[in-house]
């Protein structure tokens, strides 16, 4: 078993909070003033509290708006909405209002209340693009979370992204390692131990079925699934030596990609055409990025500072990892860069920031950030550069995906 915790360096986490909490860094451009009113004439305070807080931080989080609080005479929307609750079904009605001219007026169902942050945060997300500034696309989606609650015990847990909603998908035995099968966030991938084989499930959420993909001894973990869906990215280690492999759902063709010997993990798609891979080596003698094309075992060096670069997620031709920081002690921070450019942006300061995560359109970055005994879930919106901060409540983390 100690063979299938190889990777724990890389996705390792603890982490405890209280309510979700905002924070915001790096201010500094002028946005439009929105005013958030809420008319609904609901008599559960908890979740009309709720509500409306989630609201105000997805509208702060789309990095599209400064929200004034009502009352305010210098304002240029309003997010006017009503919930409503009847059993466990929500309805909601929202209108955006500019200059005392309603512009829009947008209705929304939701059949299992218990999921209701989504419910704000499509409402949000749909205002958005109505008012055709930038996109949050990412908003509504589900978070992955694999959290260890006992010995040789993990549970994989969905959540969204302010961690509000989360709910138990698998447990029993030691889950670890999701990783989501398709873009419409309808199936994952999870690694568990079947009579002490480590094994890769593939989990349908529409059947709530579990089927098995395939085993194999030290350990089996899906990093990375391309565009359709049909390829996955895999680290094993059969005779204990890490390595990447290329698995084809259709024809079950297994290709070895990397024949190191050391450890050669977390592999990921990157390029338009996905036709390369860029994955984490300690052929340097310490954690670092490396590239190759598919089809090819001639491995690239790809980022040239930092002593410790061992976490890497990617989005087209760009790449973002975390590295520590070899003058600040214990310091990890966020990098990105393209596999075109020399140039690289850091984007995070200070502190443990570990274990980035792309959106699914690039614009944004999910991402572990240490803060002493607890943790946060940071999310970096890359273009209008700010970060918000959503304190975790998913005790010991093991991963995530996005």
């Amino acid at each position: 078993m100690k063979n299938f915790f190889l990777l724990f360096f890389i996705f390792l986490a603890f982490a405890w909070a209280e309510d979700p909490v905002i924070d915001v860094i790096n201010k500094g451009v002028v946005l439009p003033k929105i005013i958030v009113k809420d008319t609904s004439n609901l008599n559960d305070a908890n979740l009309k509290r709720s509500f409306y807080n989630i609201l105000v931080n997805d509208l702060k989080v789309s990095s599209n708006f400064e929200v004034v609080s009502e009352g305010s005479e210098n304002f240029n929307y309003t997010f006017e909405y009503d919930l409503a609750k009847n059993g466990n079904t929500l309805s909601l009605n929202v209108r955006i209002k500019a200059g005392g001219e309603q512009k829009s007026s947008q209705n929304y169902t939701l059949n299992n209340i218990e999921q209701y942050p989504f419910l704000a945060h499509k409402s949000v997300k749909e205002s958005v693009n109505f008012l055709a500034l930038a996109p949050v696309e990412w908003m509504d989606h589900k978070i992955l979370i694999a959290r260890t609650n006992g010995p040789k015990q993990s549970q994989i847990i969905m959540a969204d992204y302010t961690l509000t909603y989360q709910k138990v998908i698998i447990s029993g035995g030691l889950n670890l390692f999701p990783k989501w099968a398709n873009e419409e966030q309808s199936a994952f991938y999870y690694t568990a131990y079947d009579h002490e084989m480590p094994t890769l499930y593939r989990y349908d959420l529409k059947t709530n079925q579990a089927n098995k993909i395939l085993s194999s001894g030290g350990m089996v973990v899906a990093s990375d699934v391309n565009k359709n869906g049909d390829k996955i990215l895999i680290t094993m280690a059969p005779q204990d030596q890490p390595d990447v492999y290329l698995y084809d759902l259709n024809s079950k063709n297994l290709t070895k990609m990397t024949n190191y010997s050391g450890i050669d993990v977390n592999a990921n798609f990157i390029g338009e055409d996905e036709s390369k891979v860029v994955f984490v080596s300690d052929r340097l003698g310490y954690p670092n990025i490396f590239m190759q094309n598919i089809g090819s075992t001639n491995a690239e060096q790809v980022v040239f500072h930092g002593k410790n670069n061992s976490a890497v997620s990617t989005y087209k031709d760009f790449l973002v990892y975390s590295s520590r920081e070899s003058n600040q002690a214990g310091v990890f921070n966020i990098y990105l860069m393209s596999i075109k450019s020399d140039d690289i942006r850091q984007l995070s300061a200070n502190g443990k920031n570990l274990f980035p995560r792309f959106s699914s359109d690039g614009g944004s970055i999910v991402f572990i950030k240490y803060l002493g005994v607890q943790s946060a879930l940071g999310v970096i919106r890359v273009n209008a550069n700010k970060t918000f901060y959503f304190p975790l409540k998913v005790g010991k983390i093991q991963s995530i995906d996005w």
